[in-house]
C-alpha cells in the first residue's frame, strides 16, 4: 500500500558512476540484495549518518574509511542490518570490503559498506563475498531502476529521482536513489540515500551540500518517529562534466543547489508515500514560529502522534488531537489566542478554539483525500518549516508484527 502512482521518470546516467545489483540470497533466494556502485577516480564524496548511539558496524566502518581515503566503491546489502553485532559485526563488514577491494584491485579503505534489514543478527558475509565478483562484472552506467530495487526492504516500490540543468554552458546531471518505509525518522543523521552528480566540487562543498540538502529533506520526514541504526545519505560529485561549482556565477550556484535539494526532497517524500501501510501523504506546514526548532517541535508533535495518525487513517477530522499535539510540543509562553490550524484551506481552529463556521463535513472532505496538508500558524515570529508524514493503518501493525517471519 502506498500513496501516488510511484511511476519513476527518466533516470539520467551520471558520468563517472557505474552500478550493478545481484542476488546473494541473504534473506530470500533470488531476491536482489547486493548493490555495488563504482565511482571514477577523482570523485568527491560527502555524507550524513544516523545519530542513533547504537549505530551499525557498517556505519562505523564507513566513517572510518571516509576519513582515510577517497571512496571508489559503495557496497550495499539488504536483508541484514549488521547492527548490535559487536566486534564480529565489524569483522564481517570489513571482510566484505576486503573481498570487493581485492576483486576490484583497490584499497579496502576505498570501499564503503552499507547494510539495512534485521537488527541484531550477524551479517552473513560469506554470501556477500561470494557475489562481489559477479557484481563487478555486471557494472554499467544506467541500471538505476535495478539498483533502486536492489536496496529495498519493506518498501513496496523503488525510489529514484533525476534532473538535468544547464550550467556554465554544459548539461549537469543529478540522479539519486533511496530506500525506506518504516523505522523512519532519519534525524541524520531504516533509510539509505545515494545522490550523484557530474559537477566538480571540493570536499568541503560536497559535505556542506550533503548536510544542507539532508536537513531540508530526509531530516524533515517521519513515518513512526524511530531513528534507525543504519541511516546514511551520501552525495557524490564525480566532476565528469568538466564544470567546477566554484567557477559558476552565484546565480548558477543557487540553481544547482535548488535542483539538488529538489532531488533530495523527491527521494525523501517518496519514502513517506511508501511508508509502511500508508494510505495518506501529509504535508505539515508550521509558520509564524520564533525559531526553526520550535516549528519542528510542533510539526513532529503532530506528525508522530499515534492518535493523530490513526485519525488520519480513518479520515476522522478529530481536530482536538491536532490541537493537543501543538499544546504538548514544549513551546514556552504559547499564546493560545494566536493559534490557527487549517486542513488545506479549511480553518478548524482560530483564536485557540474551534473556528466559527467550521463543519465536520468540511474537515472530513479534506481528510478523505489521499494527499492534504495540516497548516499551523503560531503567531510568534516569522520562521516557517515544512515536514512530511503519513497515517497509521492496520497494515503498519501487521508489517511490523510479522517483520521477522
Amino acid at each position: 500500500m502506498a500513496v501516488g502512482s510511484g511511476v519513476l521518470g527518466t533516470l539520467h546516467p551520471v558520468g563517472g558512476v557505474r552500478m550493478a545489483a545481484v542476488s546473494a540470497g541473504i534473506k530470500k533466494p533470488g531476491r536482489l540484495d547486493v548493490v555495488v556502485f563504482e565511482l571514477a577516480g577523482g570523485s568527491v564524496t560527502g555524507g550524513v549518518f544516523t545519530t542513533n548511539a547504537f549505530c551499525a558496524a557498517p556505519v562505523t566502518l564507513c566513517k572510518q574509511h571516509m576519513a582515510q581515503t577517497a571512496p571508489r566503491y559503495f557496497l550495499i546489502n539488504t536483508g541484514n542490518a549488521n547492527a548490535g553485532t559487536g566486534e564480529p559485526g565489524m569483522q564481517a563488514a570489513q571482510s566484505c570490503c576486503d573481498a570487493l577491494a581485492q576483486a576490484a584491485g583497490v584499497s579496502s579503505k576505498s570501499v564503503l559498506p552499507f547494510s539495512t534489514g534485521v537488527i541484531g543478527e550477524l551479517l552473513p558475509a560469506a554470501k556477500i563475498t561470494a557475489v562481489v565478483g559477479a557484481a563487478l562484472s555486471e557494472l554499467t552506467g544506467n541500471e538505476w531502476h535495478k539498483v533502486a530495487r536492489g536496496i529495498m526492504t519493506t518498501d513496496t516500490r523503488p525510489k529514484a529521482a533525476s534532473t538535468q540543468l544547464q550550467l556554465g554552458g554544459h548539461t549537469i546531471t543529478i540522479t539519486g536513489i533511496a530506500k525506506g518505509a518504516g523505522m523512519i525518522k532519519p534525524n541524520m543523521a531504516t533509510m539509505l540515500g545515494y545522490v550523484f552528480t557530474d559537477l566538480a566540487m571540493d570536499a568541503a562543498t560536497v559535505q556542506a551540500l550533503a548536510k544542507q540538502s539532508a536537513d531540508k529533506s530526509f531530516n524533515r520526514i517521519t513515518v513512526d518517529g524511530d531513528t534507525s541504526t543504519n541511516d546514511c545519505c551520501m552525495l557524490v560529485a564525480t566532476g565528469h562534466s568538466g564544470v567546477q561549482f566554484a567557477a559558476l556565477a552565484a546565480a548558477e550556484q543557487q540553481q544547482f543547489i535548488a535542483a539538488l535539494q529538489a532531488v533530495f526532497i523527491d527521494l525523501a517524500t517518496a519514502i513517506i508515500r511508501d511508508g509502511e501501510g500508508a494510505t495518506k501523504f501529509v504535508t505539515i506546514n508550521v509558520q509564524g514560529g520564533a525559531s526553526t526548532q520550535e516549528c519542528l517541535q510542533v510539526g513532529y508533535a503532530i506528525g508522530e502522534s499515534p492518535l493523530v495518525k490513526t485519525a488520519l487513517f480513518a479520515s476522522d477530522p478529530n481536530w482536538g488531537r491536532i490541537l493537543a499535539a501543538v499544546g504538548r510540543a514544549g513551546l514556552q509562553n504559547l499564546q493560545l489566542d494566536n493559534i490557527e490550524i487549517r486542513l488545506d484551506e479549511v480553518c478548524i481552529v482560530s483564536n485557540g478554539a474551534r473556528a466559527p463556521g467550521y463543519t465536520e463535513a468540511a474537515g472530513q472532505a479534506v481528510l478523505s483525500k489521499a494527499e492534504f496538508s495540516i497548516n499551523v500558524s503560531l503567531g510568534r515570529g516569522s520562521v516557517s518549516e515544512t515536514l512530511w508524514t503519513c497515517d497509521f493503518s492496520h497494515d503498519y501493525v501487521t508489517i511490523n508484527a510479522e517483520y521477522r517471519t
